[in-house]
């Protein structure tokens, strides 16, 4: 993949101009998936729709985005990242005006559906220019780059979105995303470098068919299953069809020359370990995000701004273990700190099973910043080891299979955790006969969570740390390596293009 300018941009260092663009995007994309959810009751009441009929906003949401994240690869492969990206934070911004002015529950309902759309091609592609910006030795500090969104937006989502809500009104919980949605698209404009892929191949309609009804089936089931029933003729219906057409996917794409999701990068031994790895530690740390504000409301009566701030130290955790598992890494490599990071987070999970009325609140904030902490621990060394022998060709492919996974990793933790909760029972009766929170049921998906974290800690024991050599290699000192500072610069990259050409073709 080369490093292009069509429109000939302003010239700026290219990790900057990627940076600042993809973490603003990230940010918005990240967050819109928390906010929404304290203003979904304001949204009902407005509507005159209860609180599971207005699920639907979220639902419409996530199932664009699972439909359109296997759309990326090709597309940036097609008509260049820059273009893609910069069309879909242009849409991203105009849906999430439409949002907020919209004045029935089936037009907002439609324009989430773009918004997921184009949040559905934003991650994958923007991640597709971070890495051909910075070369295979400076991943570390691309990871880096994505901790502020990936930490921060989903703890400050409830904050924000309580506050906008209880000061203003549902409306702006959406129309906070315009005015940075456009900086975004002017500093684009301006800046943005392109990565375009010397032949993209031709558009697999098999293949997309395929991933929109099995990534669509999937998200849909796991997202309303805890609430509606696993039994409904509805939920059983759509999760056995996306199974089915994910099995279809995975027998056609094998055998396509040129699939719109390269599975066979699953051959890559640290590629699909990570994936595996990722998707059991995002089930668990995402499922927690959901679950741990519903604790604090339900069984300390905190209302949904407090309780947001409760979850806050968390992203502290995460942001100043980066600063610390940055200088790690190079030194002990990515298997250590990858277990050692999970068992940690494993064992923060099953203390939280403790949490109840009684407890200091400064010792589970303080259970919250070390679960952070540790989850830095994760985060980093899994974004910068899974594609160290990915080839700079299929960089694209590669980032949309690992964005699928992220996302079906996080509505697999709030399903089983939400399943788990709603078996046991989230309320309880109190001597009086009064309804109350029932902690035995919020310690069983604290647990439950604990053994997803387990379960990533056993599986990192499978990543080789000399499958990550190259990212452990000290930087070079001009950092740029060439004109344009993209990673096609990088001797590493240089040599494993003939090999991507022919087997990491998007």
């Amino acid at each position: 993949m080369r490093a292009t300018s069509p429109t000939r941009p302003t010239r700026m260092n290219p990790k900057i101009a990627v940076g600042v663009v993809f973490v603003a995007s990230l940010f918005m994309t990240i967050m819109d998936g928390t906010i929404v959810n304290v203003a979904l009751p304001s949204i009902g009441r407005d509507f005159g729709t209860d609180p599971a009929g207005v699920g639907v906003v979220n639902v419409g949401y996530l199932v664009s985005l699972a439909v359109f994240v296997p759309l990326s690869g090709w597309l940036g492969d097609r008509y260049g990242t820059r273009r893609v990206f910069l069309h879909a934070l242009a849409l991203f911004t105009a849906a999430s005006m439409l949002c907020g002015t919209a004045d029935s529950l089936t037009s907002l309902t439609l324009y989430r559906v773009l918004q997921g759309a184009a949040g559905g091609l934003l991650t994958p592609v923007g991640m597709t220019m971070l890495f051909h910006a910075f070369p295979q030795e400076e991943r570390m500090r691309a990871t880096r780059v994505l901790m502020l969104p990936t930490a921060v937006a989903p703890a400050s989502g409830p904050v924000l979105g309580g506050w906008l809500v209880d000061s203003w009104s549902w409306h702006w919980v959406f129309i906070v995303n315009v005015p940075v949605g456009l900086a975004g698209l002017v500093f684009g404009l301006l800046f943005l470098p392109d990565y375009r892929a010397g032949r993209a191949g031709r558009f697999d309609v098999a293949g997309f068919l395929l991933a929109a009804v099995g990534f669509g089936g999937a998200m849909y089931a796991l997202s309303e299953g805890a609430s509606e029933g696993w039994g409904s003729a509805r939920i059983l219906g759509t999760a056995l069809a996306g199974l089915l057409a994910l099995v279809a996917l995975v027998v056609v794409e094998l055998r396509r020359p040129e699939p719109m999701l390269d599975l066979r990068l699953f051959r890559d031994r640290i590629f699909r370990t990570i994936n595996l790895l990722s998707l059991f530690s995002g089930a668990a740390f995402l499922g927690m995000l959901y679950l741990f504000p519903l604790l604090m409301q339900d069984a300390l009566g905190m209302d949904a701004l407090h309780s947001g701030l409760m979850v806050f130290p968390e992203a502290l955790g995460v942001m100043l273990a980066s600063q610390v598992s940055a200088r790690l890494y190079p030194r002990i490599g990515p298997r250590r700190m990858l277990a050692a990071g999970a068992a940690v987070v494993a064992c923060c999970l099953a203390l939280m099973a403790t949490i109840g009325p009684e407890s200091n609140l400064w010792a589970v904030r303080g259970l919250l910043f070390l679960t952070g902490f540790a989850m830095s621990h994760v985060f980093m060394p899994s974004q910068t080891a899974a594609f160290a022998t990915v080839p700079a060709a299929a960089t694209g492919a590669a980032s949309t299979l690992y964005n699928a996974q992220r996302q079906l990793g996080s509505a697999l933790g709030v399903a089983v955790l939400g399943t788990v909760l709603t078996a046991v029972g989230p309320l309880a009766a109190d001597a009086s006969g009064t309804p109350v929170a029932n902690l035995t049921a919020y310690r069983a998906a604290f647990l439950t969570a604990a053994g997803l974290a387990l379960l990533a800690a056993v599986i990192a024991l499978r990543v080789r740390d000399s499958d990550a050599a190259v990212t452990m290699r000290p930087a070079p000192r001009t950092g740029a390596g060439g004109p344009d500072g993209g990673a096609a610069a990088n001797p590493a990259e240089r040599a494993s293009e003939p090999a991507g050409k022919t087997a990491g073709k998007a």
